[in-house]
């Protein structure tokens, strides 16, 4: 989690539990959000929490927090990252083997296959499609 607070939405709920107030961006005359549908805040509290990192400009959340309803903006792509992503075999596996090829085509290419990383956390279910040969070593990842 950032520790920065690009629009003062930071609260503490209890010892530990750190959360993003949406309705402080009204209260810093950003928008009033509380006629935002539910899903478009949840996108909302997800930009506010990484504001200012990589690829979350302080514009995109304006954007999204003065967003009327009635206009798509193809202009932008909205930033979405979850804390963790999991993934069941059928749909993990394909993935995986994405992650594989293009780390391999990266050494082809004389480049360091390590910088093709996922974002975020990425937790695969295996039941039984996936063997594993090695695990919990350098050489597994």
């Amino acid at each position: 989690m950032t520790q920065a607070d690009a629009f003062g939405t930071r609260a503490t709920l209890t010892e530990g539990v750190v959360y993003h107030r949406l309705d402080a961006l009204a209260e810093r005359g950003v928008a009033d959000v509380s006629r935002l549908p539910v899903t478009v805040k949840v996108l909302l509290e997800n930009i506010v929490r990484h504001a200012g990192e990589r690829f979350v400009r302080e514009v995109d959340v304006e954007a999204l927090a003065r967003w009327d309803g009635t206009q798509v903006a193809h202009d932008r792509e909205r930033a979405f990252m979850p804390a963790r992503v999991l993934l069941q075999d059928f749909t993990g596996v394909p993935a995986v083997v994405d992650l594989a090829a293009m780390r391999a085509a990266v050494a082809l290419g004389g480049g360091a296959p390590p910088r093709i990383d996922p974002l975020v956390p990425v937790d695969l279910v295996d039941e039984h499609s996936v063997q594993d040969a090695a695990y919990g070593e350098a050489q597994a990842y």
